[in-house]
């Protein structure tokens, strides 16, 4: 699959009202509403039709699933039925609890909810079996329009349902949220945090609650109080563990969401407790504080209201805050802003994202652990210019998000194994060499590379100026990648890729000297044995000439140059439009050919005749040519082969074309100040 260089260039954060419209006719939400209005039809989506390919990519439904509408299936339909709540959220036959455990985060903030699901639907009047949810993707808010059409088995919905039959609002809400992702399948297996991130746009964090800082009851507090979302899960040791029951109630593998967290009276003193619920919407917790126990009879009948504390089968539980450090592992957070979480106060966060891309063969470097091609990486620079305040460091978030990855497992992809190393910038510009990473130790860094869709830390570095490195552990890996850096005071990031630049010496001019040395002697017998006394030569006969040339050099396997390539050499050389090289062209085609080699064997380590695509962008420098990221994945695509290795023909055919292609720039910009000239004069 191609990922090709995205401009990388700091952006603003988007804004949900501008959320763009992704339908493929190019037409909103509304005017395919009203569309249908006018025509008496009901919607059908051709981008996400009612079929198998919709619903799964490597299997065929286990039952015959039959598309119906809402009214089909209950007579009274509803959108929403008494408020979008944490009950409407049961799981069905579809391995996303991840998911569901996020939307059941979502419908505490009733703000957040009516962004992604605009609550002015219905299957009144003007229902048109047409529905729309926004969602963010990649620092831009999307508007997804769906038909209301939804997989079912003997007339039950298969997947995500509500406990109320006649509520549809959150079934059409993963139908939404599948299209986006290509397909029911997709949404198999996930992380929490992913869904919440996509319902508000905020940053994640992630707490490994064993390790947890000892003010954790505190930031969970913190977190519920400015509407963050939160989910929570036990690890598994196993596949076999995945969606274990323990003996207490609880599920392995399993995401819940955080609803609540808050201190109760309890014979004399304050018991902190938190609030869990199972998107199943059953199988509860069993132990102290449960629906059930015993605790729960010293409590006042007053403080019981005040928690909301119902004696239900409805997935929803409350534990003793201890007891859920002791058996839940992973905590995730999801801030709607970038508050810190660890202090008392609020802070404003200033946010750039960049977008960029990982390829083989020219950006796709891998981890620190492979030296050889880390420097190939991306490379942002981030100025920390302010402290925070009252402090001597500043605090930024940096998180790394690749893309797509959920929407491409139809085609075999993963999510990649991610992360990025922080160095202190050396002061000059321009994309760092090889050398130094090889001699400077990172200064931060993500606390581990691993296969989640985005990877996230915060950071408290002095002021100065730092360069950021994003990286896929193994090199050779390609995906899209958005880098969003959050920081308490203004920070400034610009990406480290090169200006385009040409710098090559003042071409030599054909004159006769008046004595020739040895190689020019041997040139122009082998010249006058080939071409005859006109002393010119042909494509063919210069393919001769220099493969006999190359076939002397020591010390490096040169493979026999192609008919284009010469053809190409004569294109650049040949001044007198014969179609043919004379020898004094010849000669100064010779002197650029003898540099060209010198930096060929400089990045063929090996020797063998050919050059890692990696050292292109260095090999290119020393030639004269400075590329940006995009030019030089376009020139790796075109010139390297499967193993990312470049020949020398190929590395000779790429100089002739970007030679000409400077003539032709160099060309077009004096006829361009000629014109201004031309013009100022007037």
């Amino acid at each position: 699959m191609p990922y090709l260089y995205q401009d990388s260039k700091p952006r603003p954060p988007a804004l949900p009202g501008a959320a763009r419209a992704t339908h493929s006719s190019g037409k909103a939400f509304e005017e395919l509403k009203q569309e249908c209005l006018r025509g008496g039809v009901l919607f059908e989506d051709p981008d996400f039709p009612a079929c198998n390919s919709s619903l799964f990519f490597s299997e065929k439904p286990p039952v015959p699933f039959i598309w119906k509408r809402p009214g089909d299936i209950v007579k009274d339909p509803k959108f929403v039925l008494g408020g979008a709540t944490r009950t409407d959220i049961c799981q069905g036959d579809l391995g996303d609890c991840w998911l569901l455990a996020a939307i059941a985060s979502l419908t505490l903030n009733e703000k957040t909810l009516a962004r992604v699901v605009p609550l002015d639907q219905n299957f009144g009047p003007d229902y048109a079996g047409i529905f729309h949810f926004q969602f963010w993707q990649h620092n831009e808010w999307l508007d997804v329009v769906i038909d209301d059409r939804l997989p079912t088995f003997k007339d039950r919905l298969v997947f995500l349902h509500s406990a109320e039959h006649n509520e549809f609002w959150s079934a059409l809400l993963e139908k939404a949220y599948a299209k986006l992702n290509g397909s029911y399948e997709a949404l198999k297996g996930g992380s929490t945090i992913e869904a919440m991130e996509d319902f508000t746009g905020g940053i994640g964090e992630m707490y490994e609650v064993k390790k947890a800082p000892d003010n954790f009851y505190e930031i969970l507090e913190k977190a519920l109080k400015r509407c963050s979302m939160v989910g929570c899960s036990i690890d598994t040791s196993s596949a076999a563990e995945s969606e274990a029951k323990t003996r207490f109630g609880l599920i392995k593998g399993h995401a819940y969401s955080v609803t609540g967290i808050d201190e109760v009276s309890y014979r004399g003193r304050q018991v902190q407790l938190i609030r869990i619920r199972n998107p199943w919407g059953e199988v509860e917790w069993n132990g102290p504080w449960s629906d059930n126990s015993p605790e729960w009879c010293s409590v006042s009948l007053s403080e019981q209201r005040r928690l909301s504390r119902a004696a239900l089968d409805d997935g929803e539980f409350w534990m003793k805050f201890e007891d859920f450090q002791v058996h839940f592992d992973k905590v995730e957070i999801c801030n709607l802003t970038p508050d810190a979480l660890d202090d008392s106060t609020a802070h404003k966060w200033e946010v750039t994202i960049h977008q960029g891309s990982w390829v083989r063969g020219s950006t796709a470097g891998g981890c620190r652990n492979f030296l050889e091609t880390f420097w190939t990486n991306p490379q942002i620079k981030l100025h920390l210019t302010e402290k925070d305040d009252g402090q001597d460091d500043c605090t930024f978030i940096a998180a790394l998000m690749q893309k797509d990855r959920r929407k491409l497992k139809k085609v075999g992809a993963e999510m990649l194994t991610i992360g990025y190393s922080i160095y202190e910038s050396p002061g000059r510009d321009g994309h760092l060499g090889k050398d130094f990473f090889r001699y400077h130790p990172s200064k931060a860094r993500s606390k581990t590379y691993i296969n989640l869709r985005e990877v996230s830390n915060r950071f408290k570095l002095p002021p100065g100026d730092y360069i950021l490195v994003p990286t896929t552990f193994e090199p050779h890996q390609e995906a899209d990648f958005c880098l969003r850096i959050f920081s308490e005071k203004k920070a400034i990031t610009e990406d480290l890729d090169e200006n385009v630049a040409i710098d090559l010496p003042e071409p030599l001019n054909p004159t006769p000297s008046p004595q020739e040395n040895e190689e020019e002697k041997q040139f122009r017998a082998l010249f006058e044995q080939i071409s005859g006394k006109d002393m010119e030569i042909a494509a063919e006969e210069l393919q001769y000439v220099l493969n006999a040339v190359l076939k002397k050099t020591k010390n490096i396997k040169f493979k026999d140059l192609t008919l284009i390539s010469c053809r190409n050499i004569i294109s650049l050389m040949d001044t007198s439009g014969n179609g043919k090289l004379e020898f004094s062209e010849f000669k100064v085609f010779w002197e650029k050919m003898k540099k060209w080699i010198t930096i060929f064997l400089q990045f063929d380590f090996d020797k063998s005749g050919s050059m890692s695509s990696y050292e292109l962008r260095s090999a290119l420098k020393a030639a004269g040519y400075q590329l940006n990221n995009y030019l030089l994945q376009l020139i790796v695509l075109r010139y390297s082969d499967e193993q990312f290795q470049i020949e020398f023909d190929d590395f000779l055919n790429c100089l002739i074309r970007l030679e000409n292609a400077s003539r032709v720039f160099q060309a077009l910009s004096v006829k361009n100040k000629e014109f201004i000239n031309l013009n100022i004069g007037e």
